[in-house]
């Protein structure tokens, strides 16, 4: 992704890893180290849209609801609000149980789907809730870390910078992942 140049305008929309399966239809495996250009005027945006947001934001809902052409399997939604609401620190056994899907079962679905492991996804909401946590002020682990050391790994692993150098932050370099509303 290249970093937004001075005086451009930039609008963004976050979805939720299901959106590879019901709204992109590609799966993000696929796309996975890999550059895709996408059309100029992809699902139907085009460079005129960026001059009014809400008028970009009225035909974002009108082409994501004419996308959505099926249902989303309930195990799918379930197995994401429990990542979430957990804030990644539930185990994949207690997932496969409350949802009714085997553990093998949801690790192929993140490896096909998104082309990455359960481990790893879960790595990330606790990195993007880790981040919170630091932007308050808060250097030790307060999430399911087996230490400190780990804590620390862990967000280089992500950011590339450690825990010390994120709290001053002064970009929001990281802001698609600190304002993600993963509730």
């Amino acid at each position: 992704m290249k970093p937004a140049f001075p005086k451009s305008r930039m609008f963004a929309v976050s979805f939720y890893p299901t959106a590879a399966e019901y709204l992109f239809k590609p799966s993000f495996a696929d796309l996975r180290n890999k550059k895709y250009v996408f059309e100029t005027d992809f699902i139907g945006f085009c460079k005129a849209d960026m001059h009014d947001f809400s008028a970009f934001y009225d035909k974002t809902c009108i082409t994501i609801t004419r996308l959505m052409n099926k249902n989303i399997d309930q195990r799918r939604l379930s197995l994401f609000e429990l990542i979430n609401q957990n804030n990644g620190e539930i185990k994949v056994e207690a997932m496969a149980t409350a949802i009714g899907w085997t553990a093998r079962s949801i690790n192929r679905y993140f490896s096909k789907w998104l082309g990455i492991t359960l481990k790893t996804y879960i790595d990330i909401i606790k990195f993007s809730n880790a981040l919170k946590q630091l932007k308050s002020g808060t250097f030790y682990p307060e999430l399911d870390y087996a230490d400190q050391s780990h804590f620390i790994k862990t967000v280089k692993k992500f950011s590339g910078s450690k825990p010390t150098v994120l709290v001053w932050n002064k970009n929001d370099r990281f802001i698609q992942l600190t304002f993600m509303d993963l509730s």
